[in-house]
């Protein structure tokens, strides 16, 4: 048995992420994965805004965007050589209160490498060769029994182990959905002579087939996608790739000299019913699979981690466990929501996609009317974000001077209670205070205008950078997390 509070099964994004979370606000730890070792592959190549924010949250978005690319012309070709160039969002620049537009590409591995690197520096490694082959439950814990015997116990499990999920199975959940034979792809990633860096290069083959090659960025590689068609081989190997993509390009154009990753898809469009059976959860591609067009897999499985890692370590710092009900409620929407987005984008182009791909940025997802949206709230100002939205960025000028975003402010294990033109009192329990006005100067209205800010506006804003509850009444901001049963944890002063 193991002191861990919460084993995580799955080091992928989406139980790294969980872990990063976890760690983050104390709690004891262990991740597990069947693999012999880390993915090596760039699988999804795309973070998200939404996902950008959370994981700037985390301190390490910067690490991420120096090795990303956010601005990627796609290029089509047609049968007879000649393209044209395409902006996948045309005009979409940053913004104030969004300070990230586009979503940006950059492979798999990297997000993994970056999320293990912030895991070991609080001392948690990744516990690799590690198969779960049953699972226990009981009052007080869990304990997973792995391949080898071992029985690891902890107060509650996550589970992270992707689409085939073992976990999943052995809590007999249904993964509800149906799998397409006839849509199916290989995918690698490969080194490569004779295309140019600066586009994602996609041709349209003979008899229908589709190629495309995307450069992925800080590395020497390109990402192969090619459909297949009926009847061909699906097993990849580097003479395969090459067929296909002479097929797609002509015979000596384009030389493939390497291949560090190959694999082949097929459409799946399925999700589980309900995200936890007593002390186990579910989470990313062990809750929900489907097309990998618009890039929403990594980025809603990671969102998953993040939502569901502050309530369990609430919950272990003595909050109710009634907290832990709201994951499910909040997340499976989402799920459902993404199924539906990515499937209408596999019948639309890959270039500009109007609506459909902004919606694919995520910066609209929003819990409102979930469990945890404005309880005892009155209403606040009607206008900005409501309870349960995305609580937007915003630049500031701190007492010195310096310039200083408030997502610079929501970073940390903590809740943040923003005050327009009053200081707020600090509740009890993990809540940073930010004080616009009396402290921190919005000094071209910008807060105010974002936030549909009135005098004396008090915003509660979660630990995941949702909005709990709009309200000009500290006692309602008082209930609201009482009515949470938000514990007193540990919580330092905002650094500005």
């Amino acid at each position: 048995m193991d002191d861990r509070e919460v084993l995580v099964v799955g080091a992928g994004p989406t139980g790294l992420a969980a872990a990063c979370q976890l760690v983050r606000w104390g709690v004891r730890v262990r991740v597990l994965d069947a693999a012999a070792g880390p993915f090596v592959g760039s699988r999804g190549k795309g973070l998200q805004p939404r996902t950008l924010e959370l994981l700037d949250g985390f301190g390490v978005a910067g690490r991420l965007i120096a090795t990303g690319r956010f601005q990627l012309a796609i290029r089509q070709y047609a049968a007879d050589g000649s393209f044209v160039d395409q902006d996948r969002l045309p005009g979409a620049e940053p913004t104030p209160a969004s300070p990230y537009a586009r979503s940006m590409i950059v492979p798999q591995w990297r997000v993994e490498e970056t999320l293990r690197e912030m895991l070991a520096e609080s001392c948690v490694e990744v516990q690799w060769g590690a198969e779960v082959v049953g699972l226990e439950q009981r009052a007080d814990g869990v304990t997973a029994v792995l391949a080898d015997g071992a029985r690891v116990g902890a107060s509650y499990l996550v589970a992270c182990d992707g689409g085939s999920s073992a976990i999943r199975r052995l809590l007999g959940v249904p993964f509800l959905g149906e799998t397409d034979e006839d849509i199916r792809m290989l995918v690698g990633d490969v080194v490569l002579d004779g295309l140019d860096r600066d586009h994602w290069h996609m041709f349209q083959g003979s008899a229908g087939r589709w190629v495309a090659l995307c450069p992925l960025p800080a590395t020497d590689s390109f990402q192969l996608q090619s459909t297949l068609r009926p009847g061909e081989p699906e097993e990849p190997s580097l003479p395969v790739f090459q067929s296909i993509v002479d097929g797609a390009v002509g015979v000596g154009r384009v030389r493939l000299r390497r291949a560090t990753w190959m694999s082949r898809w097929r459409l799946n469009v399925r999700m589980v019913n309900r995200y936890r059976v007593d002390r186990v959860f579910l989470a990313g591609d062990a809750a929900h699979v489907h097309s990998p067009t618009g890039g929403q897999g990594m980025n809603t499985g990671i969102q998953d981690a993040v939502n569901l890692g502050w309530k369990l370590a609430h919950v272990l710092g003595g909050a109710g466990p009634a907290l832990l009900d709201s994951y499910e409620a909040e997340r499976l929407p989402v799920a459902a929501g993404v199924l539906k987005l990515s499937s209408e984008l596999l019948g639309v182009g890959f270039g500009n996609r109007g609506e459909l791909g902004t919606e694919a940025l995520q910066l609209g997802i929003n819990y409102r009317g979930g469990p945890l949206a404005g309880l005892g709230s009155d209403g606040g100002s009607a206008a900005g974000p409501q309870a349960g939205d995305r609580a937007p960025d915003a630049p500031l000028l701190a007492p010195d001077g310096r310039r200083v975003r408030l997502f610079e402010l929501l970073r940390g294990p903590h809740w943040t209670l923003v005050g327009f033109d009053r200081v707020p009192v600090r509740p009890a329990g993990p809540v940073h205070v930010v004080a616009v006005g009396p402290d921190l100067v919005d000094d071209g209205g910008q807060a105010r205008e974002t936030y549909g800010a009135a005098p004396g506006e008090l915003v509660l804003i979660r630990p995941d950078g949702y909005i709990g509850i709009r309200s000009t009444d500290a006692g309602a901001v008082d209930a609201y997390l009482r009515a949470l049963g938000v514990p007193a944890l540990s919580a330092g002063p905002v650094a500005v």
